[in-house]
């Protein structure tokens, strides 16, 4: 029964990457605003090293580790095309970068 399960869940994820196959072709970059410090701390995680390998995680590890990730690759967007307005700073951001910072509110 189990295995059924994973057979679904990977024509479930065959459809969803159909369905981002979509929204790539018809979102480009998404331009945002951010408070300055905001800004900062993603550069910082983006410049941060991290030198030693991650020990066996636990799923919740590996999201948490893979979150920390997301935000140092908008880091690097902001490093290389980050323009500084007022107190924040305004970059464009592809939407797998955007989903990745949305889908961390939850």
């Amino acid at each position: 029964m189990a295995d059924e399960q994973y057979v679904r869940y990977q024509d479930d994820k065959t459809v969803l990457a159909a369905i981002g196959a979509c929204v790539a072709a018809q979102a480009g970059p998404i331009t945002v605003h951010l408070p300055g410090p905001l800004a900062e701390a993603a550069v910082a995680a983006w410049n941060r090293e991290e030198t030693t390998e991650p020990p066996q995680e636990t799923p919740d590890r590996h999201a948490l580790r893979d979150a920390a990730a997301e935000l140092a690759l908008i880091g690097l967007a902001i490093e290389e095309r980050g323009r500084r307005e007022g107190e924040g700073v305004t970059v464009e951001l592809d939407v797998a970068s955007a989903g990745a910072a949305a889908r961390a509110v939850r």
